[in-house]
Order: structure tokens, then sequence, then C-alpha cells
């Protein structure tokens, strides 16, 4: 059995962008060795985010995103944008709706309804 142990965000600054998301998902540090910077997992079999110093900034878009699901999603966005993330645009499809917007290294990731 194949599952996601991690899904790795290459930065600037790990530890910032760290200390951002682990405001936003209400999870701790793990680990902080340096280049490499780990957040808890949020629980059992779930994958943790992790945070890799690189020397080059992405160029454009990013091509793999985290979605998060919110009860609120307007109250949700705003909290996001009081922490530090940036608000993109509003997007709909089918009558799903969702939200995009950058964390504080410009990763652009969604807000859904939960």
């Amino acid at each position: 059995m194949t599952e996601i142990a991690a899904v790795t965000i290459d930065c600037e600054d790990p530890q910032r962008l760290a200390g951002f998301w682990a405001q936003v998902l209400g999870v701790a540090v793990s680990g902080d060795y340096g280049q490499y910077v780990f957040l808890e997992s949020g629980g059992e079999g779930k994958p943790t985010l992790a945070f890799q110093q690189v020397p080059d900034p992405t160029p454009g878009k990013n091509r793999v995103h985290v979605d998060l699901r919110a009860d609120d999603r307007p109250a949700e966005v705003a909290r996001l944008t009081d922490l530090g993330a940036t608000y993109l645009t509003e997007q709909e499809m089918g009558g799903f709706a969702w939200t995009v917007l950058a964390d504080p290294e410009g990763n652009q990731f969604c807000v859904v309804a939960g």
C-alpha cells in the first residue's frame, strides 16, 4: 500500500512559511531542521505539510496546491487574510464555488465550503 506522507512546498523561508501554515491548520511545527520544517500531521493517516528551502523562486503558478475545507468560507477567507494570505479570486463551476488565495510566498491555495 502506498499513501501520501507529506506534501512539500519549496520556499525561501521555511520557518516563516511553516509558521503561517501552522496557524492556518491549527497544528504545531513537529521538526525544524534548518532548510526543512515539518508540521504535525493533524491526525493518524493524514499527510503533513513540509517546507523545503530552495535558492530559486517558483516561476509562475505552482502546479500542486492545497485545498482547504471550511464550514464558513467567507469567515475563513477573512481569517486567512488576517494571518497574511493574499486574496486572488473567486471561482465557480457547476454550483461549486471556491476562493483562491496565496500564502506569504505566493503559493496559491483554495478554500472550499465544507
